[in-house]
């Protein structure tokens, strides 16, 4: 691959993303260091595990995103070699504001043809990690702005279809089922779709804590899928933290 990510490219992206989280853990260490010195046992045991718990629980979260971010297979593309790819082929990345993924599609797929849409809504998807990374990053060159209930591409016409850790920040249900129902439609028959995320599952809870709630689960995945007339053909483990489905229309729905 040509393009080269930078070293903790993505575990410092974490952290100039979301700083206040990690601005808001150093104010609780200092308070409860400072009343530490003023209280007694078995309190002080208390904070003292409280204290060391916040600590781990930052350490944990920042290696295992050190790990997926930086040094998996997730941005060497790799395990995309299990798509049905041809010359020519019509592809489109849909991104959520935060593109890291095109220039490296296009990297991998030299003949194709890569189309960019960013489906962010400031109104409907309000993570302050966004914005800053929007800010931080320009979008990849000729990226459309698209709505998620509307992409503007004909009917059957990408071989390919990319949401790479971009469609958990549609947060609504049926907003949701509506972008995979106009996304099947542009979708060529015998063509597929790939949805890379993290899952809310127990490793996952296990990596980041309580924000594994920002991700969706396994069931609500297929959920979607099946409401929207896509099936689920195959599932990739890129590490224990990340799942990709690859998705196909419905036989029966289609």
């Amino acid at each position: 691959m040509g393009k080269v990510r930078k070293p903790l490219q993505g575990v410092s992206n974490i952290v100039r993303f979301n700083w206040h989280f990690y601005a808001l853990s150093l104010g609780v260490l200092s308070v409860l260091l400072i009343f530490y010195f003023y209280l007694s046992q078995p309190f002080k045991f208390l904070t003292t595990v409280l204290f060391f718990g916040i600590v781990l629980t930052n350490l944990i979260t920042l290696l295992v995103s050190f790990y997926v971010y930086d040094l998996s297979d997730l941005y060497k593309l790799n395990w995309m070699s299990e798509l049905r790819t041809a010359k020519k082929s019509e592809i489109v990345n849909l991104n959520a504001g935060f593109d890291e993924t095109s220039e490296l599609l296009q990297e991998k797929f030299k003949d194709a043809r890569l189309s960019v849409f960013d489906f962010y809504d400031p109104a409907k998807h309000t993570e302050i990690s966004i914005e800053r990374a929007r800010k931080a990053y320009p979008p990849y060159p000729h990226t459309i702005q698209m709505t998620t209930d509307y992409l503007p591409l004909a009917d059957n016409s990408a071989d390919q279809i990319f949401a790479v850790l971009s469609a958990h920040e549609i947060r609504d249900e049926t907003e949701r089922k509506l972008f995979f129902a106009e996304i099947k439609r542009v979708l060529k028959p015998g063509g597929q779709i790939i949805v890379t995320e993290h899952l809310r599952d127990t490793a996952n809870f296990l990596a980041y804590s309580i924000g594994f709630f920002h991700f969706h689960s396994k069931a609500v995945w297929h959920k979607t899928f099946h409401s929207a007339g896509l099936k689920v053909s195959a599932e990739i483990k890129i590490t224990p933290f990340i799942t990709t489905f690859i998705l196909e229309k419905n036989g029966i729905l289609s």
